[in-house]
């Protein structure tokens, strides 16, 4: 692929020779090929087939680079691409708005003010993969998850019986665990499909542990007839919030395992790629699990315990109404606790130049670099 744009020397000016041409003019030579530093530039197309030039960090990470250094910052930022109106955008205005901000020289380190801006910057963010460039199905896509998500939490947390928590949770971890698969990083190479059959195992492994060993108490607690009021409190309240959180984070640390097994792309702040790092993956992995994990162990353990101060405190008294009860307070928790898991850790995630390979220290002098941590 010819280089891009950016790569060329501004106003080439035309070489010319000594030898005169026959009517008296300088015989001009033929133009000088431009060579480009080897990792300089990785041109690609993005999505509609909109140019870009992988010299430059992806609009999405320096966004997040530039508008969230903080955790307030990076939750009001989620709060905003969070939004269910995002979904509905089709995919050509979204291919329209990524081509608009790609093409633009808006500086992203000063607040958007602009709302026609600001939501093309929003539909970017909430739609398109920042590693390949394409975009995610809308059912995969962060706007979609905790509309899709809430329904099997409340499920989950409403039912005794074993098998229908089984299959409760087995739905449930099995649109988790696509939605991690969609949403992890993309830099890994994958020429001969190994990766995604790899990926495809351990998904189905992962989904049908994880649900099993939400059920198996409750499938312990049938099998013998514990039903004292300690196994009840142990089984209903107690146990499922630990598991369940735990159950989240396992099923991100084995679908993702590929990347700290290969590794992913490392970049510099300019966005050129310095190599593949095992340590960096590992580091992005573990923050998204640790995310998931306080993301639906609080969703499971605020309700219960608040569930216990209501019907100690008599407030409700019917069965259905401390359903409902529950459901709003799962649905209140839920709803806080998914922005506020996501701002745990920058989207752009930064690791120390000393904490990497040898082969990728010795290609930099700078002390902190970048990559997609995922979703």
């Amino acid at each position: 692929m010819a280089p891009c744009p950016c790569c060329l020397p501004p106003y080439p000016r035309p070489h010319t020779s000594h030898e005169p041409t026959p009517h008296g003019r300088p015989r001009p030579r033929p133009p000088v090929a431009v060579r480009v530093p080897p990792g300089a530039c990785r041109s690609r197309t993005g999505p509609g087939g909109a140019f870009r030039c992988g010299g430059a960090m992806d609009t999405n990470l320096r966004l997040w680079r530039a508008q969230g250094p903080s955790f307030f910052q990076r939750f009001l930022l989620w709060a905003d691409v969070l939004d269910p109106l995002l979904l509905f955008a089709s995919p050509d205005e979204i291919r329209r708005t990524r081509v608009l901000i790609e093409s633009s020289e808006k500086t992203l380190s000063v607040p958007i003010q602009n709302d026609q801006t600001k939501r093309a910057f929003l539909l970017s963010l909430s739609s398109v993969h920042p590693d390949t460039g394409k975009i995610i199905p809308v059912f995969f896509r962060p706007p979609a998850f905790l509309p899709l998500s809430l329904p099997l939490v409340i499920a989950s947390s409403l039912q005794v019986q074993a098998k229908q928590v089984f299959f409760c949770q087995f739905a449930f971890h099995t649109y988790t665990t696509a939605f991690t698969v969609l949403n992890g990083n993309g830099t890994i190479k994958d020429e001969d499909n190994s990766l995604q059959q790899k990926q495809l195992f351990f998904s189905v492994g992962a989904v049908s542990y994880a649900a099993l060993i939400g059920a198996l108490p409750f499938i312990f607690m049938n099998r013998y007839t514990l039903k004292s009021p300690l196994t009840q409190l142990v089984v209903k309240k107690l146990l499922p919030v630990p598991l369940f959180g735990l159950t989240s984070a396992f099923t991100v640390a084995a679908v993702r395992s590929p990347e700290f097994e290969n590794g992913i792309e490392v970049m510099d702040r300019n966005g050129k790629v310095l190599g593949v790092s095992k340590k960096a993956g590992a580091k992005a992995v573990k923050e998204t699990a640790l995310s998931r994990g306080v993301l639906f162990g609080t969703a499971f353990f605020l309700p219960a315990v608040l569930m216990h101060f209501v019907e100690r405190a008599n407030f409700v008294k019917t069965p259905r109404a401390l359903v409902s009860m529950r459901m709003l307070l799962i649905t209140s928790v839920l709803t806080g606790m998914l922005p506020a898991s996501l701002s745990m850790f920058p989207q752009c995630g930064e690791i120390k130049r000393a904490d990497l390979e040898p082969e990728i220290v010795s290609s930099t002098e700078e002390t902190v670099l970048f990559y997609n941590r995922g979703i």
